[in-house]
């Protein structure tokens, strides 16, 4: 399945929705590049605001050639000067020109043992064709040699009325049946994270998929961020204190109610957003020791090796990297949150059908459960009428009775 936000990336600038200043503002530059002083555009903003798409856009409409880069693979010197360094010379074999992305620019190291930010610096300086950086924050201290050597161009996030238009439009092209009410909670939900709405439109068609009249409704969206976002905000605030600091003593005094089962998966889910290289590797290793701690108590009850999982996710993971860390960084809810919700909902069918035949024939719910897969078998070969009755019997809803025909 093609993630919609691929599918529905816009191609031109028509399609890129909001943003009108900024638009003209890099158009400007990208046209005007030889007689710039400042040789690059650093465009910074929130996740899902459209950064990397402004610039694929950009490529697109002047047909230039676009070499992008993450910045998480130029992590030095060395490496800035063997993949960037060729393509900021050689003429582009295909297009008339070239623009050279440069994305999530937090993973260049700034540390001058490793030299990755002033070689950058330097070959901005050089370059023969426009680079365009992207960030979450600008503003971060380890960017500040970079600001002066560039020009600035902030993406806010998009607003509602903007959200309300693409995820209308999506809808529209895939056929989707949508309430204008679910739209419009959707768009309000992401706090401007077009990505995050796109993604959370297509959960919902698939989920409305399996059911008879395949709608998406208001109760549908709501039901999904109940589940699928933590509304607490603490646990970001946790994050950041491992993440950012080497001090994480206290982590847990924030997120006294969420269990550590979930805690686990934020950690994994956000891991590779905030570390690199061998920090990733030593991040994922102490997460590791935590789970083996976590699977004893769970088999022998040992619980006084909660102290040691406590420790290890916490003040381990955080002392894991060489500094403390600045800037911004967009954390994400666990998207194995969201898997497992959507295998409780298919679940909740045959419970629900379970419990209404257990009441119905006097057995338990636990045995009527094992009988599903004969009922099923039953229901499917029952002449209409016979299935008719029977369904009424029980009072099935129509997604149950849609369950057991398939």
């Amino acid at each position: 399945m093609i993630p919609w936000t691929e599918k529905y990336r816009p191609r031109n600038l028509n399609e890129l929705a909001g943003h009108f200043e900024a638009k003209q503002k890099a158009l400007d530059f990208i046209k005007n590049f030889k007689s710039q002083k400042k040789r690059a555009l650093l465009i910074y903003g929130p996740a899902g605001s459209g950064k990397t798409t402004l610039a694929h856009v950009f490529a697109s409409e002047l047909s230039f050639e676009i070499i992008e880069l993450n910045a998480s693979d130029l992590r030095n010197k060395k490496q800035i000067q063997d993949v960037m360094g060729q393509a900021a010379k050689q003429q582009s074999l295909f297009r008339k020109s070239k623009i050279i992305l440069v994305d999530e620019l937090e993973g260049v190291s700034g540390t001058k043992d490793r030299g990755g930010l002033q070689e950058l610096i330097r070959l901005i300086q050089g370059t023969a064709y426009p680079i365009l950086l992207t960030a979450n924050d600008a503003w971060q201290t380890k960017l500040r040699p970079l600001r002066s050597k560039v020009q600035l161009l902030e993406l806010k996030a998009l607003d509602k009325k903007n959200l309300v238009f693409v995820l209308s439009k999506i809808s529209k092209k895939e056929k989707l049946k949508i309430s204008k009410d679910a739209i419009e909670i959707l768009a309000s939900m992401v706090q401007g994270d077009a990505r995050a709405a796109i993604n959370d439109l297509q959960t919902l068609s698939f989920l409305a998929s399996n059911k008879p009249n395949k709608e998406i409704t208001k109760k549908h969206v709501t039901e999904l961020y109940s589940i699928g976002r933590e509304k607490d905000e603490n646990i970001f605030s946790a994050l950041r204190l491992i993440f950012k600091s080497k001090n994480a003593l206290n982590v847990f005094d924030q997120v006294k109610n969420m269990s550590y089962d979930d805690f686990f998966l934020w950690l994994d889910e956000n891991i590779p957003i905030e570390y690199h290289g061998n920090e990733l590797a030593k991040a994922y290793k102490m997460l590791s020791k935590a789970d083996v701690f976590r699977g004893r108590i769970r088999r022998q009850q040992h619980w006084r090796f909660l102290s040691y999982i406590m420790q290890l996710l916490a003040q381990g993971i955080a002392c894991v990297k060489k500094e403390s860390k600045d800037g911004f960084t967009s954390y994400k809810p666990p998207s194995r949150i969201l898997k497992i919700w959507l295998v409780k909902q298919k679940q909740a069918k045959k419970h629900s059908i379970a419990k209404k035949l257990a009441k119905k024939t006097h057995i338990s719910k636990k045995k009527a459960y094992q009988e599903l897969s004969f009922l099923q078998i039953a229901f499917k070969n029952t002449k209409t009428k016979e299935r008719e009755k029977f369904a009424s019997e029980l009072k099935l809803e129509p997604e149950e009775i849609e369950w057991l025909t398939r």
